[in-house]
């Protein structure tokens, strides 16, 4: 049995290694929980001025094999928070009465406490950020995630990163809710008693308490029923927003997607959930049967945990508890300092059921919930000496139901669950980050979305006995996963949607980048996916492969691109008036700037032909290079080919979209007879699909061709080209990939990685193409901007 043990124990066996860059921060970090990692790859972290924003891309342009990272910052408001409790004047005779009085329980309570007094005066400012939280995936204009954020001075706004450089408050969560109990005389229902004098310091505290968020937790995206004018009802998206207030209240948003601001606020209901000094807040989401339930798991600073039943009114398939469920009542004084809650499948009772992980102190509080034929049934218990200091951080992979916990002295949990007949155990060991890192101390922790890397908030630690000088924030990546097992996880995901995992594809990335080849059996692999599914997923996955092989043989730039040389100025100078150079010589300098310039455009994000004649230019010096061009040139015509295979199979779906959403002789601005010519020019592409819906939409079309014409000199626009149309004056408008459309205006979309271009949706376009512009890049599955 001890052999046994040791060998499952093996089998779980974690080797963390160090993935660079490490990200400093310019503010140190604050809140309980100050980093969060959200579904589409960007990693919140809440410092003392700011929330740092690190997205992570699979640059599919650059050779380096760092992580690549933009990083963007959402600034804490200049002005303090000024809670709304009741009338300005009122409330500033209100709080120099309870400054100046006699009795040391009002003057002391009221001076001391930051809620009453956030603009500080004699004490520090409460500047910086408490809590962030990111919404699921689908939630923005774009698509995105929406970011909510709490501030130390109680303000909790939503934010959005439109134009992927600058976030923008969509709205003021705090100002709205202080409205609406302005307007219910601060009372949740009617029924409720008066409430007392402003003057009275209970009741100057009451309403405070009843405003001041501590938590706010996202729902998954559920959906709504919304009645038309003409009496229809179609189904709407919708997503909610669970707040917990200091006096126990939790006020439930309900937004309409995607969120624009104000105007899309649906509702707000504000439950009792009768927990004293409310810590932490979570959303239970339970799937049984094609049923679903939700609640609210509120967990508290004394120390039990329940779930609060959420009445979702109006939401389709949705379905509540009766009445509260404790998970645990002791009150043993260890407060609850974070809640997960995980959907597994149980393998011996052939269910879905829910994990709900919570740290308690230095331990991990589990409860196991499943419904059954006998109702719902409650596992619970402890898992102990995990750290000798209290649990600073936990985070949980989704996918497995790994969590990770960690302490502030640099060691991280990796707490695997294992279902027995009964409930479950869980494996654990201990990830020692002093070994990747050095000495350090942790303040949180993150991991991704498809758990390939774990984020840490780290500073140096103790060196010979001593506590450093200056502390240093910094957010350091390890890996989770190796190489095959990220391999194999994009070969067998559920998702087929590259954008949603790129933790797990920089994995690859960086091992082909090092390795310079493509492992066999990733090919093999791969080849026998699409040989058998033929899924545009794995073609992309192929490109994708192709492309970060390609920027592995490039030549490394000999020096900084964007530093500038002498002989750059050299030329400038030979090149004025009066200098009497000669045409030799400006030929010469001619000939060092484009070699300059084909040098540097190697290492940027430029077209794969330029990169192509810049590594042909330079192989060709050295007469050993041969293989190495043959190579390039070899996978060059791959991925063309991939490209366009990925092309055709998109202008198909448009095609058909097309041909079911247009009458008889009816333009639909989709160059569609270029199209169809495009498709049909190939005489080596015989597809039977492509054939027969041509036919179909030719027939429909009754030899009308609708064509494009170029809007400075209306001409007419070919389609010869899927990347750009050229008119015979030889003005060029690049296309739209998502329509095939050209587009004539100064204002377009750019995918992510730069891979393609959009136009905007018009008001006159109908809503089968408004659909068609809201779909990802063909080539690697990013949103476009």
């Amino acid at each position: 049995e001890a052999a046994a043990a040791a060998a499952a124990s093996a089998g779980f066996r974690l080797t963390a290694v160090r993935r660079e860059p490490a990200v400093r921060l310019q503010h140190g970090a604050s809140g309980l929980e100050p980093l969060a990692w959200s579904e589409d790859h960007r990693v919140s972290v809440s410092t003392a001025r700011s929330i740092a924003v690190l997205e992570q891309l699979s640059d599919v342009h650059s050779g380096g094999q760092d992580m690549v990272i933009h990083r963007t910052a959402v600034p804490a408001p200049a002005a303090a928070c000024m809670l709304k409790v009741g009338p300005k004047k009122e409330v500033a005779e209100c709080k120099e009465k309870f400054a100046s009085s006699v009795d040391p329980t009002v003057s002391q309570t009221f001076m001391l406490d930051r809620v009453f007094n956030p603009e500080g005066k004699s004490l520090p400012p409460m500047r910086g950020f408490k809590y962030s939280s990111w919404s699921p995936l689908g939630c923005d204009a774009n698509g995105r995630c929406l970011l909510a954020a709490l501030t130390m001075d109680n303000r909790l706004s939503i934010h959005a990163n439109l134009n992927r450089l600058q976030w923008v408050q969509l709205v003021d969560l705090t100002e709205l809710y202080g409205e609406r109990l302005v307007e219910a005389g601060y009372r949740l229902c009617k029924a409720d008693t008066p409430c007392g004098e402003l003057g009275d310091f209970p009741e100057f505290q009451r309403r405070h308490s009843m405003q001041a968020p501590v938590r706010m937790e996202w729902s998954g995206i559920c959906t709504t029923q919304q009645v038309k004018h003409n009496n229809e009802c179609r189904d709407v998206g919708s997503v909610l927003l669970a707040v917990l207030f200091e006096n126990g209240n939790i006020a439930v948003w309900q937004f309409q997607l995607p969120f624009l601001g104000k105007e899309s606020i649906t509702s707000c209901n504000t439950i009792e959930s009768g927990i004293s000094s409310p810590s932490v807040l979570s959303w239970w989401e339970y799937e049984h049967n094609n049923r679903k339930m939700s609640g609210l798991i509120v967990g508290s600073a004394y120390g039990p945990v329940k779930i609060i039943p959420v009445n979702l009114k109006a939401v389709k398939g949705y379905f509540t508890l009766r009445q509260p469920v404790v998970l645990w009542q002791e009150m043993d004084q260890l407060p609850v300092h974070s809640i997960k809650c995980i959907p597994l499948y149980h393998p011996y009772q052939k269910c879905s059921c829910s994990l709900v992980v919570a740290a308690r102190g230095p331990y991990v509080f589990w409860c196991l919930l499943l419904i059954s034929k006998a109702g719902l049934n409650v596992h619970n218990s402890h898992v102990t000496g995990l750290h000798s200091l209290p649990i600073v951080s936990m985070t949980a992979d989704k996918q497995n139901g790994t969590v990770y916990t960690c302490s502030s002295d640099g060691k991280v949990r990796q707490l695997i669950p294992i279902f027995t007949d009964v409930a479950l155990k869980f494996e654990h060991q201990l990830i020692k980050l002093s070994e990747v890192f050095g000495c350090v101390r942790t303040h949180g922790i993150a991991v991704s979305p498809c758990g390939a890397y774990l984020a840490v908030i780290t500073t140096e630690g103790m060196a010979n006995g001593l506590h450093p000088v200056n502390k240093n924030y910094q957010v350091q990546f390890v890996t989770l996963k190796t190489f095959e097992e990220a391999a194999a996880q994009l070969l067998e995901s559920s998702v087929q949607n590259l954008f949603r995992q790129v933790d797990l594809t920089d994995l690859v990335r960086w091992k082909i980048l090092k390795d310079k080849h493509i492992p066999q059996f990733l090919q093999e692999a791969l080849d026998k996916k699409i040989e058998s599914c033929g899924s545009t997923y794995f073609w992309r996955f192929k490109l994708f492969l192709l492309r970060i092989l390609y920027q592995s043989m490039q030549k490394a730039p000999s020096e900084v691109t964007w530093r500038p040389s002498h002989e750059d100025a050299k030329i400038l100078i030979s090149d004025s008036p009066g200098m009497g150079s000669t045409e030799d010589d400006q030929e010469e300098g001619t000939s060092k700037q484009a070699s300059k310039q084909s040098l540097g455009d190697t290492g940027k994000g430029v077209d794969i032909d330029d990169t192509a004649e810049d590594s042909l230019h330079q192989s060709s010096d050295s007469g050993g290079r041969e293989p190495m061009v043959e190579k390039l040139l070899e996978i060059q015509a791959q991925i063309e080919a991939v490209e366009m295979h990925l092309t055709r199979e998109h202008m198909k779906r448009v095609l058909g979209e097309v041909y079911l959403h247009t009458w008889i002789t009816e333009n639909t601005s989709i160059p569609t007879r270029g199209v169809c010519d495009f498709l049909m020019s190939d005489d080596g592409y015989d597809d039977r699909t492509a054939r027969v819906l041509i036919g179909h939409i030719l027939k429909k079309m009754n030899k009308q061709t609708f064509p494009e014409h170029c809007s400075l000199c209306k001409e007419i626009l070919p389609f010869t080209d899927r990347k750009q149309a050229v008119c015979s004056n030889g003005h060029i408008w690049l296309r739209c990939f998502l329509t095939y459309q050209s587009c004539q205006s100064l204002v377009y979309r750019r995918c992510l990685l730069h891979d393609s271009i959009a136009r905007h949706p018009t008001p006159e376009d109908p809503e089968w193409i408004k659909r068609l512009l809201q779909g990802p890049c063909t080539f690697c599955d990013s949103p476009v901007f």
